[in-house]
């Protein structure tokens, strides 16, 4: 049995310890360095805080390659100097191969050219990547003509999204059928809840907020403007569904509510900041790109089986595939300067047709 004196001192020791431990893990462990912005009118709490070691990380994973080196114009366009040239033929033909460089580094540094190309024939449609790839180029003159209400003149090229891989690595399929829930002993819908989703901050709330806002043109605005019976007939589940979706913004672009809103009045335009403006075109764009060029590559066949989601569909786009948890993809950096060919000046024939596999049959 320990005696009074010893149980004191054994007292006096764990707490010197304790002490001591303490003031050693207070030198160890120190809180970052944080930024605060305001973004706002002064007293309404709207103001972004950053971790300077977050973002000091975040930039040296959004370094941007450097250009490829300029050529001296060759005086013909590429589809003179090169056959089966079907979305860049008016681009000269040297500018053409200092392009292919730069998308192969961009894309499929690893795989080199065969990715898209016949060892063969570089002519040939033997790929199906290389079918894919026309139709991205000309989705991504698209962003850059017709999107600059979101994209500005910093505009987009494959970079933005592949960094280096051939696949994007933010993408989404439509989700399969879940088994409803029983709740009480009774019967309601799946939505996805609780499943503690990446995509939506580990949240209860619904997993998919993708298919309903990004590729079907469903109501985002759930917030009243009055507290009154019968004045907002959106439901608890409508509004689950849109809390999804900003989490899923907030995320993408490493910001809070308030770069978009101002906290007091969610709905009010007029105190939301430009941003809000922006996010609403680029809403808009995301649609357009899933249903008029993602979408159809999975309908149509040019995507085969194994790169398609369990119901069948091509993988899509949402805010991340862009942004990667920055306010702006790569902080701004514009790289369509030094490749004005798929700028908005570059712009070619949407309808234009891009091929199929394997059917260009002049071997010549």
């Amino acid at each position: 049995m320990m005696s009074k004196g010893n149980r004191s001192f054994s007292l006096w020791a764990i707490a010197t310890v304790a002490v001591v431990a303490g003031v050693g893990l207070g030198f160890t462990f120190q809180s970052p360095k944080n930024t605060s912005i305001q973004r706002g009118y002064r007293g309404v709490a709207q103001e972004l805080n950053y971790h300077d070691s977050t973002v000091a990380a975040q930039r040296a994973a959004n370094r941007v390659p450097a250009p490829e080196a300029p050529l001296d114009p060759a005086g013909q366009p590429s589809s003179a100097a090169y056959q089966n040239v079907k979305v860049l033929g008016k681009v000269d033909a040297n500018e053409f191969l200092r392009l292919m460089n730069a998308i192969t580094n961009w894309v499929a540094p690893t795989q080199g050219c065969t990715y898209c190309h016949s060892a063969e024939n570089l002519a040939y449609d033997a790929v199906y990547t290389k079918i894919v790839a026309r139709r991205m180029m000309q989705m991504t003159q698209h962003i850059n003509a017709d999107w600059k209400n979101h994209v500005g003149g910093t505009g987009v090229t494959c970079y933005t999204c592949h960094r280096g891989m051939p696949v994007p690595a933010n993408i989404w399929f439509n989700q399969g059928p879940t088994a409803p829930n029983q709740i009480g002993g009774v019967t309601e819908a799946n939505i996805g809840k609780n499943l503690a989703s990446p995509i939506i901050g580990d949240t209860s709330l619904p997993s998919d907020p993708f298919t309903p806002f990004l590729e079907q043109n469903q109501d985002i605005r759930v917030i009243a403007h009055q507290a009154l019976p019968g004045t907002d007939n959106h439901s608890i589940k409508q509004t689950d569904w849109t809390y999804a979706l900003m989490i899923h913004f907030s995320k993408s672009l490493g910001v809070n509510c308030t770069y978009c809103h101002n906290s007091r009045a969610f709905y009010d335009w007029n105190q939301s900041s430009p941003q809000r403006v922006t996010a609403w075109y680029g809403i808009r764009m995301v649609r357009d790109l899933n249903n008029n060029f993602l979408d159809p590559l999975g309908k149509n066949g040019t995507f085969p089986k194994g790169r398609l989601g369990e119901l069948g569909d091509a993988a899509k786009i949402n805010c991340s595939t862009c942004h990667q948890g920055i306010y702006k993809p790569l902080f701004g950096a514009s790289m369509v300067k030094d490749y004005p060919e798929i700028g908005a000046d570059g712009k070619v024939d949407l309808t234009a047709n891009i091929g199929k596999v394997n059917d260009w049959t002049d071997k010549k």
